[in-house]
């Protein structure tokens, strides 16, 4: 009976630890998310800027490039 207490105790242990890992795995990617939509909001709020800048100033650079 010990062998058996003793090997699910080692299973669960091992478990355990894939969680632990995955966990912080999923840590990484949440955090590079957050960054890429920090960087997507700041663009985004440029562009509706821009946009406002043209639109208030009579669409003068509308045809332009830049």
């Amino acid at each position: 009976m010990q062998d058996q207490i003793t090997a699910r105790l080692d299973e669960l242990k091992q478990e355990y630890s894939r969680g632990q890992t995955r966990l912080q795995e999923l840590d990484i990617q949440q955090a590079a998310l957050r960054e890429t939509m920090l960087r997507i909001s700041g663009a985004i709020q440029v562009l509706e800027e821009m946009l406002a800048q043209q639109s208030a100033g009579g669409g003068e650079d509308a045809g332009s490039d830049h």
